[in-house]
């Protein structure tokens, strides 16, 4: 069992994972709203550099040489010293993974899972924004590809599933949901279904089931962080290297902002460093 705790700064409140005690990171609560993540890599490891991109519901994973050599062109680019000093647009991706030490990674959330990831041999991370629809189109696994490229092993992955809307009360289509349990569906059961219902009848058959029956029809709950969790121990990560935070940002409105609850464009953020 892993631990989620509370850290405080200054009056305020940031989550913490003892699977990832060994890096600075933090999940970081509505407290502080609207806080950047270079000030909020000042709190978890001042030295490091801090990396974000333009978040756009893919399953786009950059690394950061990625955007420092768009931050490079930019300033080649420019045209004035003011253009060169205002800085490039976010390169457009859901996540990044670490090219070298003292690397703050940072995803920005309001009910999508935000997915921390460490490779505790070599001390490189990846930080990812997960909603459904990267779930859907497998962007934690496409993370995973990328450190494995880079030499990671699988036993020394670990990986934090932070504070996201909750499978008891995140109410999809049958649609939404067959899109995203299909990726954690054997192929046999997959090619016997003939539509989104009968697919999320299959898998509400399941145990552990990611998907909760709903009283409206051509409805039900989906768990988003269970579905991620599936895929990584699909790949062989194991349950003991998997997190998931006891947090739900739908009914803990006093920590955290919830697109659903609240039709806002405001966000949490979380970050890792690389070591």
């Amino acid at each position: 069992m892993h631990n989620w705790t509370w850290q405080s700064c200054e009056g305020r409140s940031y989550l913490t994972c003892s699977l990832l005690e060994s890096w600075s990171h933090g999940f970081f609560s509505r407290d502080f709203w609207p806080d950047s993540p270079r000030q909020l890599g000042s709190i978890i490891q001042p030295e490091a550099q801090s990396y974000r991109v333009k978040q756009v519901h893919g399953n786009e994973v950059l690394s950061t040489a990625a955007v420092q050599a768009h931050g490079q062109q930019w300033a080649a680019e420019a045209q004035s010293a003011a253009e060169a000093e205002q800085g490039p647009e976010f390169l457009e991706a859901d996540g990044l993974y670490s090219h070298g030490p003292a690397q703050a990674l940072w995803v920005c959330t309001a009910d999508c899972t935000p997915v921390l990831i460490a490779d505790r041999n070599q001390g490189g991370v990846a930080a990812v924004h997960a909603g459904w629809r990267g779930t859907a189109a497998k962007i934690v696994p496409l993370a995973l590809a990328q450190m494995q490229a880079q030499g990671s092993q699988l036993q020394d992955i670990r990986v934090a599933l932070g504070p996201a809307i909750g499978g008891d009360v995140y109410q999809v289509t049958t649609a939404v949901a067959a899109q995203v349990v299909s990726t954690v569906l054997a192929p046999d059961l997959l090619s016997s279904a003939r539509d989104p219902d009968q697919i999320a009848a299959m898998l509400l058959q399941e145990p552990n089931s990611p998907l909760i029956a709903d009283q409206q029809p051509g409805h039900v709950r989906l768990d988003v962080r269970r579905v991620n969790a599936m895929q990584l121990e699909q790949l062989g990560v194991l349950p003991a290297q998997i997190a998931i935070a006891p947090h739900c940002t739908y009914q803990q409105p006093e920590k955290f902002f919830s697109y659903r609850r609240e039709q806002r464009q405001q966000v949490q953020w979380s970050g890792i460093v690389s070591r």
